[in-house]
């Protein structure tokens, strides 16, 4: 049963900060407890990086409903845990080549191959501060991404922003308006500044031009597909995102569905909905 809350992970870095900051940023726009999650070996040493992780939210958001929590574990493994019942997983990533830690790519993208719920991820290249381009990039691989549409709408319309959907090199839509055909069947809203006939006019993107796309957005929401039961990695522009995007990314697991009222994801074969507030 889902909880409707955020759960973040942090390790102390620099990085793993910036995601802090987006996930309490994230648990604001939904009004929901924000869970701050150490994945460590010896949980003694956990409660000095937890309280100053605690101290930072709560000095920028007095009212936000803190959680925190150790988890004996590696930190890909403490962010699943924590987040089977979570409306949004957070994570922070460094440069491709930096060493193993929460905040590695190999982290990131362990925790977006198991996940139950959307992940969000903050890379090294995100700007500090908080972002206000007014423009939530949907970047479109195939048909099948766009069971994500709703999630992308509702994305856009917590944060006020333009939605804008993006074809990359890849893309081949099935009919001329699929986008945003699909997106109206999952009842997300369209926010205001969309343009039924935008999609029309996009040119298919390279992931060059999609990572430049990038730096005027607040977030690019991405769809995560299954194949057998298992979510398969793209072979370009999923980690192209994860390397070089900046801003942050949304990764929507396929078979998840809004609920359209701002709480936690439904499996398409959960047919009990979410849980109440």
């Amino acid at each position: 049963m889902l909880e409707h809350h955020v759960v973040v992970g942090v390790d102390g870095s620099v990085v793993a900060t910036r995601a802090l900051d987006a996930a309490a940023e994230e648990s604001r726009r939904r009004a929901v407890t924000l869970e701050i999650v150490y994945g460590v070996p010896d949980l003694d040493v956990a409660g000095p990086v937890l309280t100053t992780s605690a101290d930072r939210v709560l000095a920028r958001h007095p009212q936000l409903p803190v959680r925190l929590t150790a988890v004996a574990a590696d930190p890909a493994t403490a962010l699943l845990t924590r987040g089977r019942t979570a409306a949004l997983v957070v994570v922070g990533t460094r440069a491709l080549r930096a060493p193993a830690s929460l905040a590695s790519r190999s982290v990131a993208q362990s925790v977006a191959e198991r996940s139950p719920c959307p992940l969000l991820v903050v890379g090294a290249g995100c700007p500090t501060g908080q972002l206000r381009a007014g423009e939530v990039l949907f970047a479109v691989e195939s048909d099948a991404d766009l069971e994500a549409a709703g999630f992308a709408f509702e994305e856009a319309v917590r944060r006020g922003a333009r939605l804008r959907f993006v074809h990359t090199a890849h893309y081949r839509p099935s009919t001329a308006d699929a986008p945003f055909s699909t997106a109206r069947a999952t009842g997300a809203e369209s926010p205001a500044g969309t343009d039924d006939r935008d999609h029309d006019r996009i040119a298919p993107m390279a992931d060059s031009e999609l990572i430049t796309a990038t730096s005027g957005a607040d977030a690019v929401v991405v769809a995560y597909r299954r194949h057998g039961g298992k979510r398969s990695r793209r072979l370009r522009t999923v980690p192209a995102l994860l390397h070089h995007a900046r801003c942050p990314v949304l990764l929507v697991p396929s078979g998840l569905t809004p609920p359209g009222d701002g709480g936690g994801p439904v499996r398409a074969d959960d047919s009990s909905g979410p849980s109440g507030p």
